[in-house]
Parts: structure tokens; sequence; C-alpha cells
């Protein structure tokens, strides 16, 4: 028996850090959405009670320390599962890049197997799982548009976007989240307009989307690595309606409303940056 989902790529529309909270984790406020960019999860039933994973990309781990295997390793201690599973990653999401593939990765595992096992079990309960994996996978089990409070895993839905094209791009580079957030000096930080991009979404503005994506952590980034400095500064120059850094980077994207331009955007940004990829947002949280 085999179960394929797909494993969504998340941007964020804004990030801010409050504060660095007693247990060592940064206090964030976000607001993420899904694009179909996306990693396939197949998964094959076993009898024998093993988990064997393996990737498309020799570059990303297929043990313990891929995300995935993490998430089934815990789903069948949790629900004491005497099945096992073989999973196969197809990657296209690109590795360390600010945009959850790990996590997204990790949650469509969760959900496969919640239905290979026939384990009955919510998004609620799976989300619940999923926050001892890693502060993304919450969201990344329910997809769609979401507020992400706490370390990014206390999840409260808001109305999808509306559609229109985004433009990823990303460096061949890759950036450590942990570096990142102990470069960020918390005093000096401009927060994000988080009320006003909700409200954006809400409105269905495309406008006052854009003009209010913000991310804290952008600027430390951009003084780290020039070379995403640059992407930024070009996918707005050939025309992105906003453009805004993803998670600790470093990849960049932008909004593009009509699809004239898209292909003006992508083919400049092809001209010096190999990663680049021209998706859509996804309005469906339904992602199996």
């Amino acid at each position: 028996m085999r179960y394929s989902v797909k494993a969504p790529a998340k941007i964020n529309l804004t990030l801010d850090v409050l504060h660095k909270r007693a247990d060592g984790y940064h206090e964030v406020e976000m607001i993420m959405t899904t694009v179909d960019l996306a990693d396939r999860i197949d998964l094959t039933l076993t009898d024998n009670g093993k988990i064997i994973i393996d990737v498309s990309e020799g570059f990303v781990p297929s043990d313990q320390r891929n995300l995935a295997y993490q998430a089934a390793e815990l789903l069948q201690k949790r629900m004491n599962v005497q099945k096992g599973v073989s999973i196969y990653i197809t990657k296209r999401i690109p590795v360390a890049a600010g945009l959850a593939g790990g996590s997204s990765d990790a949650a469509a595992t969760l959900k496969g197997l919640n239905k290979l096992w026939k384990l009955g079990l919510s998004l609620d309960e799976l989300a619940e799982i999923g926050k001892e994996i890693g502060s993304d996978v919450a969201f990344c089990v329910y997809g769609g548009t979401a507020l992400a409070t706490g370390r990014g895993e206390v999840i409260e839905a808001i109305p999808a976007p509306p559609s229109c094209w985004v433009i990823l791009a990303k460096p061949p580079i890759g950036v450590s989240t942990a570096d990142i957030y102990k470069r960020l000096t918390l005093q000096n930080i401009e927060h994000a307009p988080t009320d006003r991009m909700i409200e954006a979404i809400r409105q269905q503005d495309f406008t006052g989307i854009c003009a209010n994506l913000h991310n804290v952590l952008e600027s430390v980034t951009l003084d780290m690595y020039p070379e995403v400095r640059h992407i930024k500064e070009q996918m707005l120059r050939f025309g992105a309606n906003g453009v805004l850094m993803s998670g600790s980077g470093p990849t960049v994207f932008g909004l593009v409303e009509h699809e004239s331009r898209l292909h003006r955007i992508y083919n400049g940004l092809r001209g010096f940056c190999q990663d680049v990829y021209a998706v859509r947002l996804i309005r469906s949280t339904d992602t199996c």
C-alpha cells in the first residue's frame, strides 16, 4: 500500500521578533502562506516496523537527522504503531532556503502516515505532534495562510491573500537561522506591521500587502550576504510589485500581480541566479 503527499514551501509575508524568552527561544509573530513549489513524499507501508528513508538529493540526510524521519518515528511511538514505512522524498524545494522545506516534509509525512497507518487523527492532533519536531511544522500541517506566534508553533488561520504570481530566487549559499538570530539586535529593530498586513489580506488589497511586507531578520542577512541584497535589488528593478526575504533567508521572493511582468523578472534573475522559480500562492489548504 502506497500513499503520496505534497509538501509545499512557505513564504513569510511578515516576520517580527518581539523578545527573547526564558526558554532561550525568541517570541515571534509571523504571517506565513504556502506556495505551489512542493516536495513529494511517497510512503509505502511495510510490516517490519522499520522506518526507511531515501531522498532524491544526495546532500539531504536520509537518517535520523531528517525531519520526515523524526516525524515518522515520533508518530509511530506515540500511537504504538507496529507497522513500518519506506519514505521517498523527491526534493524540489531548495535546502536551507528559508522556505521550510524540511518542516513541510515532516508535516506531509505526519499527514500521509495518518492515512497509511489508519490512525484517524485530526489536523489539530497532528499539529500538536508536529510542534515537538520543529517550530514551522505545525503551520505546515495546516497549510494555507496563518498568523504564527509563540516560537512559531501557535497557529491562527487567516484568509488567503489574493491570487498572484510569486518569483522565488535563492543564491547558492546556505544560511544558519541560529547565526542570524544571534546577530539580531532587538533594541534597534523596526517591528513588522502585522495588523496592517492582516487587514490588507482581509480586504484582498494586493497593493496594501506589498506595502506591508516586512521581515526583521532581513537586514541582518543582507549585511552578511551581499548576494541576497543584490537579488532583492534586481527583483525590484525588474518590476516585482513587492519583494522580501523569506524566513532567515537566503531566498528572496517577489509578488507579481500580472503575468506580463513575470517572464521579464524570471529571465532577468536567471541571468545570474540558478535557483529561480515562478509559482503561485496556494489558496486551498488541501495538499494531499
